[in-house]
């Protein structure tokens, strides 16, 4: 992921450790999404339950989900920290930090 915006040019790591929310909301995201695959999978196969195939499904799962959500949540707590912490003067290019202050 780049360092800065390419159209408003905002850091994304705004101050240090805004990295923990990024982590916080990808951690929550796929824990739910493996509870979800691991009830399914229980669901699916009830009877049966064949182990092997619902672990290694559920590790795969585990694996993936936070691999390729990870640019998705840095931009939704970048999203959340704007609403919280509005961008100072010179934060951002001319004419884009205006929007913010109005939601």
């Amino acid at each position: 992921m780049v360092e800065r915006c390419p159209r408003c040019d905002l850091k994304f790591e705004r101050v240090p450790g805004h990295l923990a929310g990024a982590l916080g909301i990808n951690t929550v995201v796929s824990i739910v999404v493996v509870v979800v695959v691991g009830i399914a999978g229980f669901v699916l196969t009830f009877p049966e339950l064949p182990l092997a195939p619902l672990v290694t499904t559920a590790i795969t799962v585990a694996t993936v989900v936070p691999i390729a959500f990870y640019p998705f949540s840095k931009t939704v707590w970048t999203a959340i920290d704007l609403r919280m912490r509005p961008p100072e003067p010179g934060e951002v290019r001319s004419g884009f930090g205006d929007w913010i202050a109005v939601l």
